[in-house]
């Protein structure tokens, strides 16, 4: 793969999974740009080379953007605001994650000649309640802002595939965890939550009633499901779940978690459901992801939690 990649733009950058997109682009990318505002991530964040360029400023700038895209093969799309974010202010959400990526299309239309492939990473969300387990790409349920603006700038990239032959992958990622996730970020995973909650002795802080069920996804899964579909022929066009297929409970999380910090039962801090809190389950049906481009997920929940243990304790770094 060492030719695969020449001018990348990887947007959110400094963020948990664009930073640890970065360290697996950089050895095999001619020049990275990076775009970050660093709302919830760090510059720290950014490895340093000098063949990374890093600008801290939003994304949805069209000077910077006809600055940066001339020359361009590689666009990975990752900034936006989350889930939280995207309830506290829609209108925020409204800018960042659809007029920002809608923006980027079009630059990206009239100013990458070479473009080889844009990536835009959207989310499990657009499922909402779902009815089929695990769940396909074919079904959908807008039932937040955030998953509103995510499944709509998708159809924006479709747009863009079929009117402008623009090559577009979508990947819906689910609920990414592992090492580099950074609880300096307010709004992080609740796995980096539970694990900062365990090693200060304080109870874990559940919303609900700890039934919610989610699918966890190890971070070198999803980068490994991003880097293919920034190189496969066959991504192009396509929209593909990344995920394990398995559901697990918040309530079982906390379990883990308080096992491998060696704690004889979770502590729990209970709280009322939050507004974004109304998802009762979640596994997503990978199968296209595996079919097309041999992708599946390497680490189970058990393994990957105690790499990222391993990890907060100083035993390996990200990447």
């Amino acid at each position: 793969m060492s030719s695969a990649f020449g001018r990348v733009l990887v947007t959110g950058g400094a963020g948990f999974i664009g930073s640890q997109l970065l360290l697996r682009l950089l050895p095999v990318s001619e020049h990275i740009t990076v775009i970050d505002d660093c709302s919830t991530s760090r510059r720290e964040n950014v490895p340093v080379s000098d063949r990374i360029t890093f600008h801290e400023m939003s994304y949805v700038n069209e000077e910077l953007l006809e600055q940066v895209l001339p020359g361009t093969t590689h666009i990975f799309h990752l900034a936006c605001r989350n889930l939280v974010m995207s309830a506290e202010n829609m209108d925020d959400d409204f800018h960042v994650n659809l007029y920002g990526g809608y923006l980027l299309l079009q630059k990206a239309m009239h100013l990458c000649p070479d473009l080889q492939r844009f990536v835009y990473t959207s989310t499990a969300s657009v499922y909402g309640n779902a009815e089929q387990f695990p769940t396909p790409e074919s079904w959908y349920q807008t039932s937040v802002p955030y998953a509103a603006s995510k499944f709509s700038m998708e159809h924006y990239c479709q747009v863009y595939f079929r009117m402008h032959q623009l090559p577009i992958s979508v990947l819906r990622l689910s609920n990414v965890y592992g090492p580099g996730q950074l609880t300096t970020n307010p709004y992080c995973g609740v796995v980096a939550k539970f694990f900062e909650e365990a090693e200060l002795e304080k109870p874990f802080t559940i919303f609900g009633d700890g039934t919610n069920t989610r699918d966890y996804t190890y971070i070198d899964d999803a980068i490994d499901a991003l880097m293919a579909a920034g190189v496969h022929p066959e991504a192009i066009g396509k929209v593909f779940n990344v995920g394990t297929g398995v559901e697990t409970s918040v309530m079982e999380l906390a379990e883990h978690i308080s096992r491998i910090a060696g704690q004889s039962e979770p502590a729990i801090s209970w709280h009322p459901k939050r507004k974004v809190d109304i998802v009762r389950r979640r596994s997503l049906d990978a199968g296209l992801l595996r079919s097309t481009l041999g992708w599946k997920p390497q680490v189970d929940l058990a393994s990957g939690l105690r790499k990222t243990d391993l990890w907060r304790r100083g035993g390996k770094s990200p990447g």
